[in-house]
């Protein structure tokens, strides 16, 4: 996204709100990823037993670099998820996410927690998600975002949907837009690791 697409892409309300974000909180299943749980099952060696059931995820590499950016520049990440998944915690070290919430039917609690820990304002979080449970975590967020290929009842309550779809790119593209919309994308890109 270049300077000239964020200044197409993004209102003046937009911009004014990714300014103040200090903290970027998502979803997971249907924005980090593309939504498809895979459950592999496999029966132990002798056939004897229940089947053994593991849970795959694929994320993106780019949400991943852009993740990795925000850490860098001091942009709190957390994930809030409903789904339990020992492949999010294990992303989640990997990229050095603060906040991980797994399981959470209803995700107000762990957003008001984050909050506190962050020592932030609602005013100074973005919170991207995918579909109807994130709409009231979307409601008080600064910078409220849906993924392309979100839920339209979600997307009617953002202040922002993304061009990216879900696991494709999509955090990468909020990491941007609030870099370049606090003029700190310059500074950031020479201190991308691989």
């Amino acid at each position: 996204m270049s300077d000239l697409s964020l200044a197409s892409l993004a209102s003046p309300d937009v911009l004014a709100r990714a300014r103040k974000i200090k903290l970027f909180l998502m979803d997971v299943d249907g924005t980090l990823t593309d939504g498809g749980v895979c459950l592999i099952s496999t029966t132990s060696a002798d056939g004897s037993g229940d089947p053994i059931v593991s849970e795959m995820k694929v994320f993106s590499a780019k949400d991943g670099q852009g993740l990795s950016l925000a850490h860098t520049m001091g942009i709190q990440t957390g994930f809030i998820t409903g789904r339990s998944s020992p492949a999010v915690a294990r992303r989640a070290a990997e990229l050095k996410v603060p906040f991980v919430y797994l399981g959470q039917a209803k995700k107000t609690a762990a957003f008001e927690e984050c909050l506190q820990r962050a020592g932030v304002s609602e005013e100074e979080v973005a919170y991207m998600g995918d579909d109807l449970p994130d709409i009231p975590l979307a409601r008080r967020a600064g910078l409220g975002v849906c993924v392309a290929d979100g839920a339209p009842e979600l997307k009617a309550v953002c202040h922002f949907t993304t061009q990216q779809l879900a696991g494709r790119g999509a955090a990468r593209e909020v990491i941007e837009l609030i870099l370049k919309a606090q003029g700190r994308w310059e500074e950031a890109v020479p201190l991308a690791l691989a």
